[in-house]
């Protein structure tokens, strides 16, 4: 059936209709990043952090008082004087900087008049009370002063102290050694024990409730009967080193990281470099203006948190995507020669450029789609062109590609003897392109060409995508349905010949998916050119050999084949080549019974993959007529996708406060999924992965972010605030 531009309309409208009772209206969010700041000398040791109402931002250290500087941890010179003294703690005590020194409590503010000598031997540390009375704890004794007086009284007491704190809601000190807590009362000077046990470690009030830290976890005592509340232990870690309110949240520092307790009881979680230096955390502190102060053994790190928008955040990633993971036009990896370091940059290769390219193409087109911008047309085009030349550079008709790169530069390894990632020679001599291209490539090539030809309105742009869908469809159609390379041989994965795909069960997710790809991509080839050999070879697929019935099969149908090397797990590779698929599968089905069945398979397919809160996914249904869809966890994803692209190495594994599920064929391995910030970082064909990473080798692209941005922005689904 021919499809005239008004009986299209019709079906767009049919697909959209319900798009507008969905909508985030894009206001600004804190969003959270790490500034990290290293010590220079590795034997100094770090003790304690804090900042001013000045926004200085002091480290006591073994070797003196440190400041932050240049992304390094350097000596602080500010006031001489300072310099020399033994600074052993530090505290802010009406938004000032108080110090304790081998003598004295002083401070440089106040004139410079606060100075009040302890008298203690090894004092450890100190607090500031109500009138700036002053209490100071050292190795066997403990001292207090009030400040009208000047003279600080000290007392003999049994015990090491670890920490002490005031506490201003009934004006009382508390005192935490590893096995014991105290109580000061300074109207009288009684020290009475009001709790025991045993590996405490740090001290805190949290919502009129007495907080210790221990090596299992958090205690929770009231101060009024000092009665044990409860053991918080289904934390990240049990291994507290450090606990702060900090403006009425509680964090939580431990050997594996530091944490904040939400309003929902469950966490965030900053650890690996992409928040610390090292997981070890030594102090929290608040820090100057919306930010927390981590101290952990290899330096300051500085948990920084900025209003954004998701456009600014969009904007943000724009600018890293043009000037670090463009190449030839293509969208590029990039590994980095030192660990973390963005100035050793390398843009490098890989089997999926063509893959990758065009999903960065695609947000170029949903952006200039939805904003007009004239800089998204030019990139757009510019990828189009990078994409023309994987189809052309091959020299075999209508065959892409899986890369290219000039000879004597290729990075990846020449292997003659492999069928897998061949390189071979050019026309051109100077230059090898990557053979042996995967379905995963000729997805996406379908995929954004049709997007290219739907969105761009110049005719000669627009028939230069169309083109290459007609040229790739027809090689695979003279090819028995493979993609055949250089040998004449079909490429491992570039297989829709029904021999192929009727031989797996139907269990196997191979069979419903080549299915539905091939279909699709007649359908798309049809569709732009009203051409009727692909409408017939279609209906051929579908009805002598029963793709349309592999294609409409529910996603529910797929599970595990014990002797089918493709499905010994659920392949999330499969679900992106599905999802950038399923537009075309539904919008260009060949007629109305056909396309309804299609967007019923394809939300069978979503149903399955919601746990993954993947806003492409949602959004890419909702581009097939999907309705409604997880428009709040879209959101959260986008919020929580961290602006450090860098590979870091993540684990999970040993969490306390996430709740672990069997094994299972999906290989998911806990019951919700993790943000976006807490995981590896990874591409769109991987889901659930909680722990591992290179360590800081490899900055993954902003397209990760920019496609699902954008399309939700082309869906109408994400819009600017007014």
């Amino acid at each position: 059936m021919r499809l005239f531009p008004f009986n299209f309309l019709i079906i767009i409208l049919f697909l959209f209709h319900n798009l507008w009772s969905q909508k985030y209206i894009d206001t600004p969010f804190f969003q959270d990043y790490s500034i990290q700041y290293e010590k220079q000398d590795s034997s100094n040791q770090l003790i304690r952090i804090n900042s001013d109402r000045n926004k200085n931002i002091q480290v006591v250290s073994s070797k003196g008082l440190l400041s932050p500087w240049g992304k390094k941890l350097k000596t602080n010179f500010q006031y001489r004087p300072l310099q020399e003294y033994k600074i052993l703690d530090i505290k802010v005590h009406d938004k000032q900087f108080f110090y304790l020194t081998k003598n004295e409590v002083m401070s440089m503010a106040y004139g410079g008049n606060f100075k009040i000598k302890h008298g203690l031997q090894e004092p450890i540390s100190f607090s500031i009370g109500e009138g700036n009375t002053v209490f100071v704890i050292s190795k066997n004794r403990f001292g207090f002063s009030e400040k009208e007086t000047q003279k600080l009284e000290n007392f003999q007491w049994v015990g090491t102290p670890l920490s002490v704190l005031y506490n201003s809601a009934q004006n009382n000190f508390l005192i935490l050694t590893q096995n014991k807590l105290y109580q000061f009362n300074p109207k009288d000077h009684s020290l009475k024990e009001v709790y025991s046990g045993n590996g405490f470690t740090s001290l805190e009030i949290f919502q009129h409730e007495i907080l210790i830290g221990t090596s299992r976890g958090i205690y929770f005592i009231s101060p009024e009967n000092w009665n044990l509340n409860k053991i918080m232990d289904q934390i990240p870690c049990t291994q507290i080193t450090s606990l702060k309110n900090i403006k009425g949240s509680l964090w939580a520092g431990s050997t594996k990281g530091a944490f904040k307790l939400r309003e929902d009881g469950k966490f965030d979680y900053y650890a690996s470099k992409r928040w610390l230096l090292d997981d070890h955390v030594i102090d929290i502190s608040d820090g100057p203006g919306k930010s927390v102060l981590i101290l952990s053994q290899k330096g300051l790190n500085q948990i920084s948190f900025k209003l954004m928008t998701l456009e600014s955040k969009a904007a943000f990633f724009q600018e890293i995507q043009r000037k670090r993971h463009i190449r030839y036009g293509l969208e590029s990896a990039v590994r980095l020669q030192v660990a973390g370091d963005l100035s050793t940059a390398t843009l490098i290769d890989t089997d999926n450029d063509g893959l990758w390219t065009s999903m960065y193409l695609a947000s170029e087109l949903f952006r200039y789609a939805a904003t007009g911008s004239k800089e998204a047309q030019q990139n757009a085009y510019e990828a189009l062109v990078a994409m023309e030349r994987l189809t052309t550079i091959s020299g075999i008709p209508g065959f892409p590609a899986r890369t290219y790169e000039i000879d004597q530069f290729q990075r990846s390894n020449w292997n003659k003897n492999s069928n897998y990632g061949v390189w071979k020679k050019s026309k051109n001599p100077d230059w090898v392109w990557k053979t042996t291209t995967s379905s995963d490539e000729s997805c996406g090539h379908f995929f954004v060409y049709a997007l290219f030809a739907e969105i761009i309105e110049d005719k000669e742009w627009k028939n230069r995508a169309i083109n290459l869908i007609k040229k790739q469809m027809d090689h695979i159609i003279e090819n028995n349905w493979y993609l055949v390379s250089w040998d004449g041989k079909p490429t491992r994965w570039g297989r829709w010949n029904p021999d192929y795909v009727n031989s797996f069960p139907i269990q196997v997710g191979d069979r419903r998916l080549n299915s539905t790809l091939i279909l699709s991509f007649l359908q798309t080839a049809y569709h732009f050119t009203q051409d009727e050999k692909y409408k017939n070879h279609a209906l051929e697929l579908s009805k002598k050999y029963g793709y349309e019935e592999n294609a409409n099969r529910s996603a529910k149908t797929i599970g595990y084949v014990a002797d089918q090397l493709l499905s010994d797990a659920w392949n999330h590779s499969d679900d992106e080549m599905y999802f950038l698929t399923a537009p075309a599968f539904v919008k260009y089905a060949l007629d109305q019974a056909s396309r309804k069945k299609h967007l019923e398979t394809v939300r069978s397919h979503w149903e399955i993959e919601r746990s993954e809160k993947n806003p492409l996914w949602n959004f890419l249904y909702s581009l097939s007529g999907g309705s409604p869809i997880d428009l709040n966890e879209s959101i959260w994803w986008l919020k929580e996708f961290p602006l450090d692209l860098i590979d870091w190495k993540v684990e999970n594994k040993n969490r306390k406060d996430i709740i672990k599920i069997p094994a299972n064929f999906r290989k998911q391995e806990y019951i919700d999924v993790l943000p976006p910030d807490e995981r590896p970082i990874h591409l769109h064909n991987r889901a659930y992965q909680n722990n591992g990473g290179s360590g800081g080798f490899r900055e993954y692209s902003p397209y990760v972010y920019l496609l699902p941005y954008w399309a939700g922005r082309y869906l109408n689904l994400i819009k600017k605030e007014d």
